[in-house]
């Protein structure tokens, strides 16, 4: 990979990395924002809900106004747009503040991931492609293991209002980064419309493709596999497992190290082996974890490092499985890449905003619940898969 490769996968990985860090690096702060908004812990939960709503239903539209509008000129506004909803969440004075304030951060932070896949897709074909989309991944992946370290740390010294001035610095050194250093890498010959008649024929299109939901449902759902255990973090480490706020790293750290070693494996299957026994390899690692999630959680009570174990191999596979199944859907539209990635963003976030406001409170209460819930979503990840199969062009 060339000097200038790595250094646009770096760049493409920070603006990934936004929305990770908006909500992992404040859940170690979440019984302090409680106490000082006068809260109640579903109340601030809400405040991860709200985003993740947001986040969703934004991220359905990043897409086509980047196939519109150009990729660069995209990212530079929800950059600004984030940057400036991070002081808001920094200045609440009563928990309704800090929700809206959330809900614009949601609204901007997904514009990173998609334009980005749209555009490792718009330079790169084929093993290549997958390539460069593994090292991203693996990249992104150091956030989910760094937020909420870096949370509890900036949290320990100066308080729940610092988390969100950490983002507001983030988002800032991250424009001007992108201002300076971030192609446009769409064809002018390729923009789109924005006119409503034709967003609402390309969007109605791109659904009804039966192959396309597939891989959509089959990312959304094996990632909630995992998210389950980040959006329910603070009451698995903090009351199940008796870890202090500055230990969110014993879930963060191995599970992380799984997403880039499964990451790293990608990349080096890439053009080696084809996609379908890639995805074979991957669905068994991620079935055969969950299996042992449930198993373990039956014959011990919860404990360290037993309880995350599982969830870190579960993420070596789901991380086998991310590049192929993106790559496959949006080599379905060629010229919708944008609106395509969009979609398949909108419907991830959708799926981890329902499970955040409906089967996390459900679940968070005993860590059979959440062992259980995990091998729910990568059963119907698999049979997803399995539709797609014979759905496949």
């Amino acid at each position: 990979m060339s000097r200038s490769t790595r250094g646009l996968a770096l760049l493409l990985a920070g603006m990934s990395a936004i929305g990770p860090f908006a909500i992992d690096t404040y859940l170690p702060a979440f019984p302090a924002i409680g106490a000082d908004l006068a809260a109640s812990q579903v109340e601030v939960q809400q405040s991860l809900t709200i985003y993740l709503a947001a986040f969703a239903l934004m991220t359905l539209w990043h897409g086509a106004l980047a196939d519109s509008l150009g990729r660069r000129r995209v990212v530079l506004w929800a950059l600004a747009l984030f940057f400036f909803s991070s002081i808001g969440c920094a200045l609440a004075t009563r928990i309704e503040h800090l929700w809206i304030a959330r809900a614009l951060q949601g609204m901007c932070a997904g514009a990173g991931m998609v334009v980005g896949r749209a555009m490792v897709r718009d330079l790169f074909e084929g093993a290549q492609a997958q390539r460069l989309m593994s090292t991203i991944q693996m990249l992104f992946a150091l956030a989910p293991a760094a937020a909420p370290v870096i949370g509890g740390w900036v949290f320990a010294a100066f308080g729940w209002r610092a988390t969100f001035w950490f983002l507001t610095t983030y988002a800032g050194l991250l424009w001007i980064v992108c201002w300076m250093r971030l192609p446009e890498t769409l064809d002018p010959a390729h923009r789109r419309s924005l006119h409503p008649v034709s967003l609402a024929r390309d969007y109605s299109k791109v659904f009804a493709h039966p192959a396309l939901r597939a891989l959509i449902i089959a990312v959304s759902m094996n990632f909630a596999g995992f998210f389950l255990y980040v959006m329910s973090a603070p009451a698995f480490l903090l009351n199940h497992l008796g870890v202090s706020p500055q230990g969110f790293a014993w879930l963060f750290g191995p599970t992380v190290a799984g997403m880039m070693t499964g990451s790293w494996i990608s990349r080096r299957l890439a053009g080696r082996v084809e996609p379908m026994p890639t995805l074979k390899l991957a669905y068994t690692i991620m079935l055969a974890a969950a299996a042992c999630n449930v198993a373990l959680n039956l014959a011990m009570p919860a404990s360290l490092p037993w309880a995350v174990l599982p969830i870190a191999v579960y993420n070596i596979g789901q991380a086998i499985a991310m590049p192929t199944l993106s790559l496959l859907a949006l080599d379905l539209f060629p010229k919708a890449r944008g609106m395509v990635s969009s979609c398949q963003g909108f419907a991830q976030s959708l799926t981890n905003a329902l499970a955040a406001g409906l089967v996390v409170p459900l679940l968070w209460g005993e860590p059979l619940h959440l062992a259980a819930g995990m091998a729910a979503f990568i059963l119907l990840g698999w049979l997803a898969w399995m539709r797609y199969r014979q759905v496949r062009p």
